[in-house]
């Protein structure tokens, strides 16, 4: 799914809803700062490291470059994005040329950069401009060309720093190369530790390559069919490289029969997915204190990228199966779960029963059935709202209300929904649930300058699923 089908995910937005005078003192804020270094001790340390791997030999460099590795992941995204400047690439790249930095140490740091970046959705805007990059598609063109000799192990490092770390669209000779590459680096089947976390550097780097880059079946279908396929009959892949795979893939198919087709019945993707969801909630540790790290742990980030993944699905499917209710199902008891423990990925899950709403592959009843409508009417029931929260899960019930009350020439359909209709209407009875809409009327009229939220009615009658 390319950056223009962004706004469909939910939460991936703004989550704090800002009035006006809130959003001109934000800006006022930002022109203030604007220009100012912004500098942390954890920034400070990391640049004082790489100001002195001039001085170093080249075991002294990785050392010291495993340990900047190791500050990274420490780092968040204003510390990250305040290192990461065009000034530091032009740098690395001023080293190589003057042989104070080897290449081998420059691709440690920056495979180690572009994996960071990926993992946590980061866009460095400065890489571009650098002549790094300019070197780096150079020499990426230069042993493409080989006819013999060509460093295939040089080219899949070169080809993972560039698309990882890259920002914009990667220009379409150097797609062809870098596809070509990273699939066959993602398609190594050896059974080591080594291999694994080269295959899941390659698999990443497709995964960012498909957030921004449109491409043709041709280039890569056959190959990433393999990869899913063998990981479902021998398990070889680690977590974080399957739901990669997945990514890459959900990404890049709307509006394409064949290729859903192909990612609904026979890669079976819904399934997949519960399997992935539900063993990844069992290896989190929901009793863990927030305070206990400083950084979020694997599991839990690869949880709420699941939801990307998902909302990329949603996004683009139409084909309905008997298991989505098992998958719809599967996020209510992650919502249970995650409600208290760690509400980013609660809040996660009940913006994704918003944009399942709004998808032809799930039906009504599925969310009935799972008891994701159970899920949203306890939220709006609790005593304390948070207003993003809140917004998505009126935005789920009217598009439950939308839909049912949709025109139909189907007399059964008719009936169908009539009867679907009177269930929800008497869950929301019995959950007490006209009362609170009805008491959020204000809010929504209150909302201003927000393109998702203008599909939101002010009429709060229109929430109720009418008999």
């Amino acid at each position: 799914m390319n950056k223009e089908n962004a706004a469909y995910n939910v939460g991936e937005e703004d989550d704090e809803f800002n009035e006006e005078e809130e959003e001109e003192i934000i800006e006022d804020e930002e022109e203030e700062e604007e220009g100012k270094e912004f500098k942390t001790e954890l920034t400070e340390k990391f640049i004082k490291l790489f100001d002195e791997l001039v001085d170093c030999n080249e075991d002294e460099q990785k050392q010291k470059i495993e340990e900047m590795n190791e500050m990274v992941n420490e780092m968040n995204e204003e510390e990250f994005e305040s290192v990461f400047s065009e000034e530091l690439f032009n740098k690395i790249d001023e080293m190589i040329e003057e042989k104070k930095l080897t290449l081998d140490n420059a691709i440690l740091m920056l495979r180690h950069t572009g994996y960071y970046n990926v993992l946590k959705s980061i866009w460095i805007h400065s890489f571009e401009e650098s002549s790094l990059c300019e070197r780096f598609e150079k020499m990426i063109v230069d042993i493409e060309k080989k006819k013999e000799g060509k460093n295939e192990k040089l080219l899949v490092d070169l080809c993972e720093c560039f698309t990882m770390i890259l920002e914009y669209m990667i220009p379409e000779n150097l797609l062809v190369i870098c596809l070509r590459c990273l699939l066959k680096a993602a398609s190594n089947k050896e059974e080591n530790e080594e291999a694994r976390k080269e295959v899941e550097m390659a698999l990443l780097a497709l995964r960012r390559i498909s957030e921004y880059t449109d491409m043709s079946e041709e280039m890569y279908l056959n190959e990433i069919k393999e990869i899913i396929q063998h990981h479902q009959e021998h398990h070889n892949l680690t977590h974080l490289a399957y739901q990669s795979a997945w990514e890459f893939l959900t990404n890049i198919y709307e509006n394409n029969k064949n290729l859903e087709e192909l990612i609904v019945n026979k890669l079976h993707f819904v399934r997949e997915a519960i399997k992935e969801l539900e063993e990844l909630k069992e290896r989190v540790d929901w009793k863990r204190k927030k305070e206990d790290s400083t950084k979020e742990t694997e599991e839990k980030i690869l949880l709420e990228e699941w939801f990307q993944v998902l909302s990329s699905y949603f996004y683009s499917s139409k084909l309905w199966n008997e298991e989505i209710v098992w998958l719809i199902g599967s996020i209510v008891k992650l919502c249970r779960v995650a409600k208290d423990a760690c509400r980013g990925i609660y809040r996660k899950c009940i913006y994704s029963f918003d944009n399942a709403a709004r998808s032809e592959s799930v039906k009504v009843e599925d969310f009935l059935k799972s008891g994701a409508i159970n899920t949203v009417f306890e939220e709006l029931y609790q005593p304390t709202l948070k207003d993003e929260i809140t917004k998505s899960c009126l935005a789920f019930i009217y598009e439950i209300s939308r839909r049912l009350e949709g025109k139909t020439d189907d007399e059964k359909e008719k009936v169908k929904r009539k009867e679907m209709n009177r269930k929800v209407f008497e869950k929301m009875e019995e959950e007490g649930c006209e009362d609170i809409i009805t008491s959020f009327h204000k809010i929504l009229l209150n909302i201003k300058n927000d393109p998702y939220y203008d599909r939101l009615s002010r009429d709060s009658s229109d929430y109720f699923v009418h008999l």
